[in-house]
């Protein structure tokens, strides 16, 4: 099995992105729809070129806190907080940005929210309130934690079972029955910041402002300090199998690593500023920042996924991380000519692996991907 190609590029400085005071911004798996939510009667925007241009969606202009999206970018949801008599929201969208639904839930100060990859299962918290989960695309809530915290802070495996929520003010509780049951984590005397989950949701991450980063291996039961680059950082983010990870520093540095935060690099390509949140394609190939004072940053590589293969008694199962680049699946009898396979492949909801089934009879060769 082969893969060809491979480039990267530096950060790059969207200047179509909205001026406005960012607060939080999501990315479908590939990488290339990304949606921005901003505070103080903000809007919500959408990219579906990786950040090149963006446009203002049908969202109210409100005090948005967190937004979140499925796998393929067509399901949004969003949280918000509001300091007026109205009190708070969650809105839902099931049409890639057409037309947001207000969801039936509590009037009060909305904060953690996140989704599973096909964005039928959601989890959200109020701050001050509790935690609600949703199965149905965020049509109805059931509260799961009557626990008045300031849950600011979710993340999800991408089947949706496996869960955390943090608070502001040190608890965690986790779930890994998609929000049943939870269990609840009070050895942790930490300011949570962010927490970002692998798609199997083993592997979490999270930073605490003043203290550093934290990984979990147990769906979020335990925590250990990392070898973090700086204890000051505000946002997290990782790819689906959490070996590569972006960290923000509030007006300082971002920091990346390629192997679970074992070590870091520094890029000062970028201009200090107030960074609040990151987001990341799952292969870890796209990454892309935002300031709440309005300034998006894009980062780009091209390396070719690795291609697996399983054999059963009947069928050849080939699967690869969705990339943020395109690929084609090839086949070959003599590793001299190529052919296209022309199966379309189907996206594994469970790892965010794209998949193409074949019959073993007459599947005997080799395989590549190429690059389109």
């Amino acid at each position: 099995m082969l893969a060809e190609g491979a480039h990267a590029q530096d950060w790059t400085w969207q200047p179509n992105a909205p001026s406005a005071r960012l607060i939080s911004i999501a990315s479908s798996a590939d990488g290339n729809k990304l949606v921005l939510a901003a505070q103080l009667n903000g809007l919500i925007y959408s990219s579906t070129n990786a950040g090149l241009t963006w446009n203002a969606t049908s969202a109210p202009s409100t005090n948005w806190a967190v937004v979140a999206s499925s796998a393929d970018g067509s399901k949004l949801v969003a949280t918000c907080l509001q300091y007026d008599a109205n009190g708070g929201a969650i809105y839902t969208l099931t049409n890639s940005g057409l037309t947001w639904k207000a969801a039936n839930v509590p009037s009060a100060k909305w904060g953690a929210v996140a989704s599973s990859a096909d964005g039928s299962k959601l989890v959200a918290g109020i701050y001050n309130g509790g935690i609600y989960t949703s199965s149905d695309s965020g049509n109805t809530w059931v509260l799961r934690v009557a626990d008045d915290r300031p849950w600011y802070w979710a993340a999800s495996s991408a089947d949706g079972s496996k869960l955390v929520v943090m608070s502001a003010n040190y608890l965690v509780y986790n779930s890994t029955d998609s929000g049943i049951t939870w269990a609840l984590n009070i050895t942790l005397p930490y300011n949570w910041e962010c927490v970002a989950s692998s798609a199997d949701g083993r592997q979490m991450v999270a930073v605490a402002y003043g203290s550093g980063i934290f990984v979990s291996t147990n769906s979020g039961a335990s925590w250990s300090l990392n070898s973090a680059p700086s204890p000051y950082l505000s946002a997290v983010a990782c790819s689906s199998d959490g070996k590569r990870i972006i960290a923000l520093a509030a007006w300082n540095n971002i920091y990346t690593s390629t192997n679970s935060g074992l070590t870091w690099a520094t890029n000062n390509s970028i201009p200090i500023d107030n960074w609040v949140a990151a987001a990341s394609s799952a292969e870890g190939n796209k990454l892309v920042v935002v300031s709440n004072n309005g300034l998006v940053y894009t980062w780009q590589a091209t390396d070719s996924p690795l291609l697996n293969l399983t054999v059963s008694s009947n069928n050849l199962a080939l699967s690869w991380l969705v990339p943020s680049s395109s690929f084609m699946l090839q086949r070959s009898a003599d590793l001299a000519s190529w052919a296209v396979v022309t199966n379309v492949p189907m996206l594994n909801l469970t790892n965010l692996h794209n998949q193409v089934i074949l019959s073993r009879v007459k599947t005997n060769g080799f395989y590549r991907l190429k690059p389109l």
